[in-house]
């Protein structure tokens, strides 16, 4: 999954877009409501591509993690990220059997199945088979 220019901010809801930059601040655009805004040096942003999710054997980007969630749910969305935890957990270990449930906390997994969600609501989330053959 290509979750390029996806990123969260600390402190606001929701998933953005980076529409553009500029010298002290970017300008990201919000996936559900479409509004721009800009964000500044002092906004505390992470791009979904540099998270990790742990693992036993070996860790996942949350791209992997994404890709292995929309396999299982035919791309569709998932489970709300508001499910009692130990529903979510119990269908986190359908998808992926080997992630490391003592360093994987609650808060982590609601947020990945809430993220999840929100980029499949915005048809951000498509897998390489089907961006190869828009390419096409």
């Amino acid at each position: 999954m290509n979750l390029e220019g996806i990123i969260s901010i600390s402190g606001k809801p929701g998933l953005f877009k980076v529409a553009a930059q500029g010298k002290s601040r970017i300008i990201i655009e919000h996936l559900e409501t479409g509004k721009r805004r800009p964000a500044f040096a002092s906004d505390k942003v992470i791009a979904l591509n540099d998270i990790t999710v742990f693992g036993h054997v070996e860790d996942l980007t949350l791209g992997d993690v994404f890709e292995k969630i929309y396999e299982k749910e035919d791309g569709k969305a998932s489970l709300n990220h508001k499910e009692d935890i130990s529903k979510l957990r119990d269908h986190f270990e359908t998808i992926w059997e080997d992630y490391n449930d003592q360093e994987v906390k609650d808060h982590d997994l609601r947020k990945i199945f809430q993220w999840y969600n929100i980029l499949v609501d915005a048809d951000v989330l498509k897998s390489e088979e089907v961006l190869a053959g828009e390419e096409e």
